[in-house]
């Protein structure tokens, strides 16, 4: 039967050899042993059971908790040919039946459902008089208490298993410490069963922290890196997502929101725009994401701390799927801490006390100060091979050394309490500094011995000492007032009984890490960029006609191996990552026209990929170009090329060419700045009226400009005149 895999895996979904595990997951199905499997998002999990399903003669069951990933799973599957079907809620009276008819004629390999549709009555029945060979349980970690989502409905899967004593049961999970994994095994009552626990090591993810301060900002800064690029920001509120996402789209960015105060309608829509390429980027709340399949999601942000390390692994885990490189930013700060803390404390018994124990978790893994991925594969049972990933941005960039903090630490807990504990933070740091503030004198704290005792250090550093204390469990926050108090462990820190060690340089010393950033991703592209964006075009008019997502066609790693190979005959195409027997047929002529006519017009010629076994690292990799395009169009308009006449030759809007001219100037290049004014269409009196504005507010950030000019002036305008206004500075 492997051989049968083997045919399967090559023929029907186009892959050279298995990735890690795949084989001898598949192998134990096959034999009707039962199996958990835990992979990282993007490892392959559902092969492990796509693939035993075309081999079984009865149906393989796949309980999977959102309906969107069933859309997606099933409309992959008939890309290949292979015979799927959904049943759930969004489907009319007549598509439901018309599958249930395909079931009961035997006519399919693979059904998916939520829990909730497995459980009705009908469900139950009808399943009941089909011959099925496998119950697969898709994100299995929903039916442990011990999970950071757990689904009470999941637990009522190892009932209904039993109703198919002959099938075998396979339970997947990207995200279970070995505690979750002893739980599923245990609630499922898996028999003969291995655990197949694949490396949480997401080894093309950068993973980044750093300080929250000023977050739009530091979100623009990181957008810039990303032009075009797919990618997902996370919020804590609903409110926070509307915010950020107008924000957003006042800057230009092509943005969409997402989250559960939105309606049905709207939101299935913004996430349909973002699957199919038609938006780059979605803002939103931790709804979104477990259901999207989207392989080439180039960057995860956490404008606001996750829950826990499980639900940060899961939601980092939606980049980078295609195996080539994409970064996770997250930035901090206490007041993050304290907003889960205010839901962890409308908890009770033992499911607040899982919540404790994974913010605790959390914030280790936060303030660790070596190598971000050896604490985050300890919290799933794994270790770490080496000391340094260079891949995150403890390994590559510059972070502090850790210094003793306990002298600072005893200042401040000394202040508290000569001030009675009635006081927070920055009450407590004018004091150590020496202020002469009405409110300082009038409680006559001047007079105190501690008033200032601390003016070595910044209201930053203090701050952020504050910080780690009630990070690190020696102080309380009153939850009324605010005001800070001594816990047991800080008293202890008083007196010389314990000591405190971390940082507290608020240097958010991004130009070194950026720069470190930049030099552990600058890998050179092997292919043709130019032509593999007419590649993503073309893929997109077939994936529109067939209102499909893009990558349902092929993912960016086939095109970008047709951009590197120029594969030109039907062996050389079937040797292409991704190109099985369906895919073949339904678009090798589409795509090998293409490629021929590219070669005719540009003289290149073939290279031969062998189509044996590649390991899947010697793909050609995706990096930095080796010149970017404001590198190329910046001294152009210096050079005196108007804006009109760029954007001919570059066949792009205005937008496109202001970007490149903005990112060539915040390189510290100049700009000149008679040619912005050729392209505005404004008189010369609202030209001074929006250069007072920048003057007033600053060229950061367009939205106080606009209103303060009442919305008067179109932000095409004020972003012509921001560039004016930045080239007359120099």
């Amino acid at each position: 039967m492997m051989q049968q895999a083997r045919e399967a895996l090559t023929n029907v979904f186009g892959f050279k050899e298995f990735r890690p595990l795949q084989e001898e997951v598949i192998d134990h199905v096959l034999q009707k042993n039962d199996a958990l499997v835990v992979m990282p998002t993007g490892g392959g999990k559902s092969l492990c059971y796509q693939i035993p399903a075309l081999i079984f003669d009865g149906l393989t069951i796949v309980v999977s908790p959102l309906i969107s990933l069933m859309k997606d799973q099933v409309e992959q599957l008939r890309e290949y040919n292979i015979s799927a079907v959904q049943l759930n809620s969004t489907l009319s009276q007549q598509e439901y039946q018309h599958n249930v008819d395909l079931l009961k004629r035997g006519e399919v390999s693979l059904l998916y459902l939520a829990p909730e549709t497995l459980l009705m009555s009908r469900t139950k029945k009808l399943l009941k008089s089909l011959d099925v060979d496998s119950f697969t349980i898709d994100e299995a970690h929903c039916i442990s208490e011990w999970g950071h989502d757990f689904r009470p409905e999941y637990r009522k899967l190892a009932m209904v298993r039993k109703n198919f004593p002959d099938a075998v049961t396979i339970a997947l999970t990207a995200t279970a410490t070995p505690r979750v994994q002893d739980d599923i095994k245990r609630t499922l009552e898996l028999k003969e069963t291995e655990a197949f626990i694949a490396s949480f090591n997401r080894t093309n993810l950068f993973l980044e922290i750093r300080d929250k301060h000023r977050p739009l900002d530091q979100v623009l800064t990181f957008l810039d890196r990303h032009e075009n690029q797919s990618g997902i920001i996370y919020c804590f509120s609903r409110k926070q997502v509307d915010e950020l996402a107008e924000e957003l789209e006042y800057e230009g960015f092509s943005v969409r929101p997402y989250h559960a105060g939105l309606s049905e309608g709207r939101r299935n829509n913004n996430q349909e725009a973002f699957i199919k390429d038609d938006v780059d980027i979605i803002v939103a709340t931790i709804a979104f994401g477990m259901g999207i399949n989207k392989p080439d999601v180039r960057f995860v942000v956490h404008y606001d701390m996750p829950q826990n390390i499980e639900a940060y692994y899961q939601q980092i885990g939606r980049a980078g799927r295609d195996g080539l490189q994409a970064d996770c930013l997250m930035l901090f700060s206490y007041s993050d801490i304290n907003k889960i803390k205010y839901f962890i404390n409308k908890k009770q018994g033992q499911e607040k006390k899982v919540a404790e124990r994974h913010l605790n978790a959390l914030l280790q893994f936060i303030e660790n100060n070596k190598c971000r991925r050896i604490p985050l594969m300890d919290y799933f049972g794994e270790t770490y091979p080496s000391d340094t990933c260079d891949m995150c941005d403890n390994c590559v960039g510059s972070p502090q050394e850790v210094e003793d903090l306990t002298e600072p630490a005893q200042k401040f807990l000394s202040c508290i309490v000569r001030t009675d504990q009635h006081f927070g933070a920055t009450h407590i740091t004018k004091i150590l500094r020496g202020s002469e503030a009405k409110k300082v004198k009038e409680h006559g704290h001047t007079e105190l011995s501690t008033h200032g005792i601390g003016r070595e250090l910044s209201k930053k550093q203090w701050k952020k000492l504050s910080e780690q204390l009630l990070i690190h469990g020696f102080l309380e926050r009153d939850p009324e007032y605010g005001s800070l108090k001594l816990k047991q462990s800080g008293i202890d820190l008083l007196k010389g009984r314990k000591a405190l060690y971390g940082r507290i340089n608020t240097n958010n010393k991004s130009a070194d890490r950026d720069s470190a950033r930049t030099a552990a991703s600058a890998e050179k592209l092997d292919y043709d960029e130019t032509f593999f964006k007419q590649l993503r075009q073309k893929r997109k008019e077939l994936a529109d006609k067939a209102d499909v997502p893009p990558y349902v066609i092929f993912p960016d790693t086939t095109l970008i191996e047709m951009a590197y190979y120029f594969p030109q005959n039907e062996e050389s195409m079937r040797a292409i990552h991704g190109i099985g027997s369906a895919k073949l047929n339904k678009y090798g002529d589409e795509f090998g026209r293409l490629i021929k006519q590219y070669c005719e017009e540009h003289g290149i010629e073939e290279k031969k990929k062998r189509a044996t076994k590649t390991r899947r690292s010697s793909r050609p990799r995706a990096g930095k170009f080796s010149k970017k395009r404001h590198h190329e169009v910046g001294p152009a308009y210096n050079n005196g090329q108007s804006i009109n006449e760029l954007m001919d030759e570059y066949d792009v809007k205005m937008s496109t060419i202001l970007k490149h001219l903005r990112k060539y100037y915040k390189e510290d290049n100049p700009l000149r700045p008679e040619g912005f004014l050729e392209v505005s269409g404004l008189d010369e009196q609202a030209q001074d009226s929006v250069l007072q504005a920048y003057e007033k507010h600053g060229p950061d950030l367009l939205r106080p400009v606009h209103e303060e000019l009442d919305g008067e002036i179109s932000y095409k305008e004020l972003k012509i005149m921001r560039l004016y206004y930045l080239a007359q500075m120099g």
